[in-house]
């Protein structure tokens, strides 16, 4: 069984995060770190793959049970581990330190610091909406979001988590009056397709493709498993926190088609790729399209808050188990939050917004996003029998079949990508594995110190 003596002394230092994130708190990180820029274009990247209305909505629901299932898992580790770190802890005690270092090198290298890079060169791009910038313009815009946004986390986690439930609740707003102008502004009938669908009937291919691009619209579904640490009474928050976010994403990404398709036809959708620009203008004119490039910027505010906020903290349990720079454990004098491991990962995000390279390995990368969530996963499965001692004050229900539904699809997607993209998930898989010499190394120089008496 893998042990990991860090833990211990993390529970009882008292430089320990301190649990400030409640209930509300917790349901906005779901929230803001799901909806980004996904559900104003997927849609119509999931009507060129299906034949019909009916179909379309089947993707979306079964997208959100998937995310579900993998939040409900999850809620169940961090209920019993409820340490900062999330994922990593959870990989760490079903298969050692070193399976939780890959995902954190990976996380560090390009998911997550790639994902903040993503969201920071977005929101310099939909800023030239309003103000003519040129493309040095908008990369400066996407450094300086990405450094406001990590002093606002540093300013603690109460801040992070405010600024999270404001975007929230703005995009969350957004969205149903995107719904409410598709219902209650009189249209004789809904804008036609010019040409015939792409996907005559669905088959379980198109499905399957369809549902990729559903999931990655769904995807921060695991992020507040990172807070786990911070989280009030977290045997009780976190599953209610997951419960409740995903539900709500859920409902928001099915009410937010409906709009479409109240105002386009399922051939319209899968011809206009900015659907939800193309809906409000068709309803209000012009000024629509200006209202959602102001959503989409709020909506990516939000969620690159969310990924600061949250994924620092895997850095940060890094550091605490002596894998990872000692710097990155320390916490803010004042505000007790992890200072080391918001700076780094602010000051990497940049370095990749800056300089564009990231895109390309971003995509080799991502895909293994999938094969460390599915072990997360998995990782109930592994604990329930490895450590039936272990206090569970939650557990997943319909066990164990809602993880395994969860485990499968991954397995799937994970297959898939290998068959179809082979070099680039050699790459992929490459790049994760450049963090074994250095876990060894870092180990070595640990060891080194300690016996030292540094």
């Amino acid at each position: 069984m893998p042990t990991n003596p860090a833990s211990s002394e993390s529970a009882a230092s008292p430089a320990s995060l301190p649990r400030e994130i409640g209930l509300m708190g917790s349901v906005v990180i779901v929230i803001g770190t799901i909806i980004g820029s996904g559900i104003f274009l997927v849609p119509h990247n999931v009507a060129r793959q299906v034949g019909s209305v009916q179909a379309l909505y089947w993707v979306w629901i079964v997208g959100g049970v998937l995310a579900l299932a993998g939040a409900l898992s999850l809620a169940e580790l961090g209920a019993a581990m409820p340490e900062a770190g999330g994922i990593y802890v959870y990989l760490r005690e079903a298969y050692g330190k070193l399976a939780a270092f890959l995902f954190g090198w990976a996380s560090l290298l390009v998911i997550d610091a790639g994902s903040a890079a993503t969201l920071a060169v977005a929101f310099g791009i939909y800023s030239a909406t309003f103000a003519p910038l040129t493309a040095a313009g908008q990369k400066l815009i996407a450094v300086a979001v990405i450094a406001v946004l990590t002093f606002i986390n540093i300013l603690g986690v109460k801040k992070g988590t405010a600024v999270q439930g404001i975007f929230t609740i703005a995009k969350l707003a957004g969205l149903a009056l995107i719904a409410a102008c598709a219902i209650f502004i009189r249209k004789t009938s809904p804008l036609a397709g010019t040409h015939p669908l792409p996907t005559f009937h669905t088959s379980v291919g198109s499905f399957g493709v369809a549902l990729v691009g559903v999931l990655w619209a769904y995807q921060g579904w695991h992020q507040l498993s990172y807070n786990a640490g911070e989280i009030k009474n977290p045997s009780r928050t976190l599953p209610i926190g997951f419960l409740l976010g995903t539900l709500i994403v859920i409902g928001a990404y099915l009410g937010a088609n409906a709009a479409y398709l109240r105002v386009m036809s399922l051939g319209a959708l899968a011809e206009h790729q900015r659907v939800a620009a193309t809906t409000m203008n068709l309803l209000i004119g012009p000024g629509g399209a200006v209202f959602v490039s102001a959503l989409i910027l709020c909506s990516i505010f939000g969620a690159l808050n969310g990924t600061l906020l949250t994924s620092s903290r895997v850095y940060y349990a890094m550091a605490r188990d002596r894998v990872f720079f000692e710097s990155v454990s320390r916490l803010h004098p004042r505000y007790q939050t992890p200072t080391g491991a918001l700076v780094t990962l602010g000051v990497w995000s940049s370095v990749l917004a800056l300089s564009g390279s990231f895109e390309q390995l971003y995509t080799y990368v991502v895909f293994t996003m999938w094969v460390f969530s599915g072990a997360a996963i998995f990782a109930v499965i592994v604990l329930r029998r490895r450590r039936p001692d272990l206090r569970r004050p939650y557990r997943v229900p319909a066990y164990p079949f809602l993880p395994l539904a969860f485990i499968l699809i991954a397995a799937a997607i994970v297959i898939n990508t290998v068959v179809s993209r082979p070099l680039e998930s050699l790459g992929g898989l490459g790049i994760v594995l450049t963090g074994i010499p250095l876990y060894l190394a870092w180990n070595r120089w640990a060891g080194r110190r300690m016996g030292a008496g540094v």
